[in-house]
């Protein structure tokens, strides 16, 4: 029997504004990387402030990968709708609070209240996708919203650069942009049906090897992407780079994200999903192998544009492997396993590459994971193989 949730179509305003919610997700940490060089001098007496300034960053991305598990809970058991109105409102509030806010410890704690509002965001923004579309239009819909994410770095992180430029502190404002899509989603949203939790219980054997499987993938590779606005910054100003500069490059990531979100419902006809994932892996490597090789601005932005598009291909395709696997009924909580994954690695990021940064340099440390991309590129084709299977799904 099919369920209605999977059937209901969403109203035009609506579908609007969930792909208005999308850009307020996977860049929302990095809307600050252009202010970080001046946060270090700001912050300069305090103990330990060069790691601190990079966790002001990444210390979001943990409160999202710490608290997804929850948001997908709330959304399977109280609903899609409440669960995006609350993330939004607190997106508003702890965002635009670091403006105020003078302290480094607890400047991270606002940014820490961030990361819950956009765990909360992302889960039920993909949860009401999957709900309103299965097949090829649930397909071309997440690269929809993929898009609409990355469309979000190429406005915002330029904006943030310019603003940088005028205060380090200017760029929080633009968290305030989640109180307009709250307005509209108050309007426009309706909580889908759902189905009763007892109805997957068959399902839930088969389901965690695979579901692992994407977990590791998106860890590892947001990971390695969130090299771009945690150490790009500290590149670029050694080639003499300001904040507008700086935002303006970092952005260049998402400009390819863009046309890779938008070319994956095509190619997800055409390829495989291990086909899909061994290219973006290799896109990403190849990427990052130029950017450890430049000299100068310009090869670090043509190998951005190629990691961008990597990252473009490599996220609705994971999304969409987990809502082909979960039960209507789990798909909260599956989901948000992925946004886990994700934002957990964007906070591993700092920390796992800083050591390899202070051994060998920042344009080193982006050669050698580039080779470790290249590498990881035929190993997830294997583990990919191993637990999918060679059908295409």
């Amino acid at each position: 029997m099919t369920n209605r949730a999977d059937t209901l179509t969403p109203t035009r305003l609506a579908r609007g504004t969930v792909l208005a919610a999308a850009p307020l997700t996977i860049m929302a940490a990095a809307i600050i990387a252009p202010s970080l060089p001046a946060m270090r001098e700001v912050f300069a007496g305090t103990p330990g402030s060069d790691l601190l300034v990079r966790l002001a960053l990444t210390v979001t991305s943990l409160a999202i990968a710490i608290s997804a598990p929850l948001s997908g809970i709330v959304a399977d058991r109280v609903g899609r709708r409440p669960l995006l109105l609350t993330g939004l409102g607190l997106y508003a509030i702890s965002g635009t609070a670091g403006f105020f806010v003078s302290d480094l410890p607890l400047l991270l704690a606002t940014r820490a209240g961030l990361g819950l509002a956009v765990g909360a965001i992302m889960t039920a923004v993909s949860t009401l996708i999957t709900d309103w579309y299965s097949g090829e239009r649930r397909a071309s819909f997440l690269g929809l919203q993929q898009a609409f994410a990355s469309l979000g770095g190429v406005v915002f992180l330029p904006l943030a650069g310019l603003l940088a430029t005028v205060d380090w502190k200017a760029p929080f404002w633009i968290y305030s942009a989640s109180a307009i899509v709250a307005v509209f989603a108050i309007v426009s949203l309706r909580e889908p049906a759902r189905s009763s939790p007892a109805a997957s219980e068959s399902q839930r054997a088969r389901l965690p090897a695979r579901i692992i499987g994407v977990y590791v993938l998106a860890l590892v590779a947001t990971l390695v992407f969130y090299m771009a606005p945690t150490q790009l910054p500290f590149l670029l100003q050694g080639f003499g780079s300001g904040p507008a500069v700086i935002g303006a490059v970092v952005a260049g990531s998402t400009v390819t994200g863009v046309a890779g979100a938008l070319a994956f419902p095509r190619l997800r006809e055409r390829l495989s999903p291990t086909a899909i994932t061994t290219f973006s892996v290799a896109l990403m490597g190849a990427g990052w192998l130029v950017i450890g090789t430049a000299g100068t601005v310009a090869p670090v932005v043509a190998g951005l544009l190629v990691g961008g598009l990597g990252v473009g291909l490599v996220v609705p395709n994971l999304n969409l492997r987990l809502a082909e696997f979960a039960h209507p009924a789990q798909r909260g909580r599956v989901l948000s396993g992925l946004v886990t994954g994700i934002f957990l690695g964007q906070f591993l990021s700092p920390l796992v590459v800083q050591p390899l940064v202070q051994g060998i340099g920042i344009s080193d440390a982006f050669t050698w994971t580039g080779v470790a991309m290249g590498a990881g590129a035929a190993l997830a084709a294997l583990l990919t193989n191993r637990n999918n299977g060679k059908e295409k799904r």
